[in-house]
């Protein structure tokens, strides 16, 4: 009696702590995905413009949260259309063969003050990696409709070989491209009904 007692307890316990977290939507509208990379002798930066992803959080354990994260690869932007097309083809992301940018969380610890290092796998051109993800926590809100609202950003900087999109031409002074590319991304969710 004892034990099934034990047991009953412990799945009330384990469903509790799972309703507890609220799932929140990215709002595109209202979010970003930007990137920078050095060519030649300046930077050129970029963004996707279709991207979405679920945050689920627990407002008194944020350390408990996680995130799935999806970009299209298709929807990339630098404001040239011919680089654009370069971009999608099989010399970088090869966004037909790779259509999609992913991540998902792992886990989530504490780094400061609305802080946390977000580790997970990012899978990018056919190459998963585990990485850790420096996020900053923009707090919770509600918009004029009463929605309620949580902001989340991030910036860091990745290798483009190490995912296997290698292609540079050699110049005067080195090469074309360079090879870290800077990201940043800014959030805005909504909490879903």
């Amino acid at each position: 009696m004892i034990k099934r007692f034990a047991i009953v307890l412990a799945l009330a316990l384990a469903s509790t702590s799972v309703f507890a977290a609220d799932s929140y939507a990215v709002d595109p509208v209202h979010s970003n995905v930007a990137f920078t990379i050095r060519h030649l002798v300046s930077k050129v930066t970029g963004k996707f413009d279709d991207f979405s992803g679920t945050v689920n959080v627990d407002p008194k354990k944020l350390a408990t949260s996680s995130v799935d994260f999806a970009i299209k690869v298709a929807s990339i932007d630098t404001g040239n259309g011919d680089r654009d097309k370069h971009l999608k083809s099989g010399d970088f992301f090869d966004a037909e063969k790779y259509p999609e940018i992913t991540f998902k969380s792992s886990s989530v610890k504490a780094a400061g003050k609305d802080k946390y290092s977000v580790a997970g796998t990012l899978t990018m051109h056919g190459v998963s990696k585990l990485v850790v993800l420096p996020v900053q926590f923009g707090g919770f809100g509600k918009d004029m409709q009463g929605n309620e609202k949580a902001g989340f950003e991030l910036s860091t900087k990745l290798d483009r070989k190490e995912y296997g999109i290698n292609w540079n031409k050699a110049v005067d002074n080195g090469t074309l491209l360079g090879d870290e590319v800077a990201v940043s991304i800014n959030l805005e969710t909504s909490k879903k009904k």
